[in-house]
């Protein structure tokens, strides 16, 4: 298994245990917002709000050509608006095709993450992002979407 099927499948099994047992497009697309704010809570520190925006931003455009439903056209500086959209755009699809998604966007993230970090600090900051969810981590540290 290479390091981005290893990633990719951590990144499913995170969005799956977050999502629930039998999750809609709507639970999928909750559990994606969640591992992101989880993400930018890992990185902020280390490569500022800025540095999380333009990944995730490289991220949905290069996602955007295997899913161009996720294309979001304007402003993408303002990330209540761009998570708003993108939480719309997953739930408004079938879960499988969501959660495919999700998965896919967040993988694309990591890769990019790993091409300028490297792998192993990149392992370092992201791990607990794929650990199962604690109650009160729903909706933490959500400053970076809130600029």
């Amino acid at each position: 298994m290479s390091i981005t099927d290893s990633y990719r499948e951590k990144i499913r099994i995170a969005l799956v245990q977050r999502a629930g047992d039998v999750p809609d497009a709507s639970a999928v697309a909750e559990a994606a917002i969640s591992t992101w704010y989880r993400v930018a809570a890992q990185l902020i520190p280390v490569i500022g709000a800025g540095g999380v925006d333009v990944l995730f931003n490289r991220s949905l455009h290069l996602t955007c050509t295997a899913f161009p439903w996720l294309t979001i056209p304007g402003d993408h500086r303002d990330n209540i608006a761009l998570f708003t959209n993108l939480k719309e755009r997953l739930a408004g699809r079938e879960p499988d095709t969501a959660a495919e998604a999700s998965t896919t966007l967040l993988g694309t993230f990591v890769e990019l993450l790993m091409s300028l970090i490297g792998e192993s600090l990149t392992e370092r900051l992201l791990i607990s992002v794929w650990e199962p969810p604690s109650p009160t981590s729903a909706r933490e540290n959500e400053t970076w979407i809130a600029k």
